[in-house]
């Protein structure tokens, strides 16, 4: 007699249309989830071409609007997403966010472009979580499942910018988020991981320019002489997401070729 396979666990991408999030999406995939990707754009011919893109490894993947920001939102997404799949819902990536643009200086900063920037990075990545964690804590793991949230932040967790001043911001307190929900959260067996990619080669970096960057990388000021790709990033996401670093929680992931080493010339 035929055994059907178990579900597949559920990993929801926020941001997982196009970039960094649709290179974890096809990792995620290819590891043996089920995808659900999370982004602004309304349903139709690109979301559809995303979906039907990922590898075709036996695994289901749907797309769901939404802002993030919209906490209100929140557990509907969330409810559809348990509706929709056989499997438990496994892995939050909190990748959804947006760039400081136009780039200005700390001193030029005006409270909406703030706000919005934060109410997007921050204010709707920590409310995502916190209602991820809570269907974690209500449906308590299945043997063997590995549960996590990882949350990718970036060099700018660290490495200050006066010209993104808000996405600083954000991305520095979002780290502490991840070791917020790390500490809360071990006991249950749900580990909490920060990936911080460094320069990776997207269209979010295309925009602001990239000369000054490949300059960095000429003069060897990242000791990894190129730049980074959303593969890389997608890479590092599928360790962590699969299990595979099971006594480690709370800790910054760099994807950064090196950049985040102090040196003294």
């Amino acid at each position: 007699m035929h055994t059907p396979p178990p579900p597949r666990p559920v990993a929801i991408v926020t941001g997982g249309l196009r970039g960094i999030g649709h290179a974890i999406a096809h990792r995620l995939a290819a590891e043996g989830f089920d995808l659900a990707l999370v982004d602004l754009d309304a349903p139709g011919n690109s979301t559809d071409d995303t979906l039907t893109s990922l590898p075709a490894s036996g695994g289901r993947a749907r797309y769901y609007q939404l802002d993030i920001s919209d906490i209100q939102a929140h557990d509907g997404v969330l409810s559809y997403i348990a509706r929709d799949f056989t499997g438990p819902l496994a892995c939050l990536v909190n990748n959804a966010g947006i760039a400081s643009r136009p780039l200005t200086d700390v001193l030029e900063v005006d409270a909406k472009a703030f706000d919005r920037s934060l109410a997007i990075n921050l204010r709707g990545t920590f409310f995502l979580t916190q209602a991820f964690a809570r269907r974690l804590l209500d449906a308590p793991a299945a043997p063997g499942l590995h549960r996590c949230i990882v949350v990718i932040t970036s060099i700018a967790a660290e490495l200050v910018s006066v010209e993104r001043a808000p996405y600083c911001i954000g991305k520095s307190a979002l780290s502490t988020v991840a070791r917020l929900f790390a500490a809360r959260l071990a006991a249950h067996g749900i580990q909490v991981h920060e990936v911080r990619p460094g320069f990776i080669q997207t269209d979010m970096t295309a925009s602001a320019g990239s000369n000054v960057i490949d300059q960095w990388i000429r003069e060897g000021r990242v000791p990894m002489p190129r730049w980074g790709t959303p593969q890389d990033v997608a890479d590092v996401v599928a360790v962590l997401a699969s299990g595979k670093m099971p006594y480690t929680t709370g800790q910054p992931f760099w994807v950064a070729g090196g950049l985040n080493i102090a040196r003294a010339t």
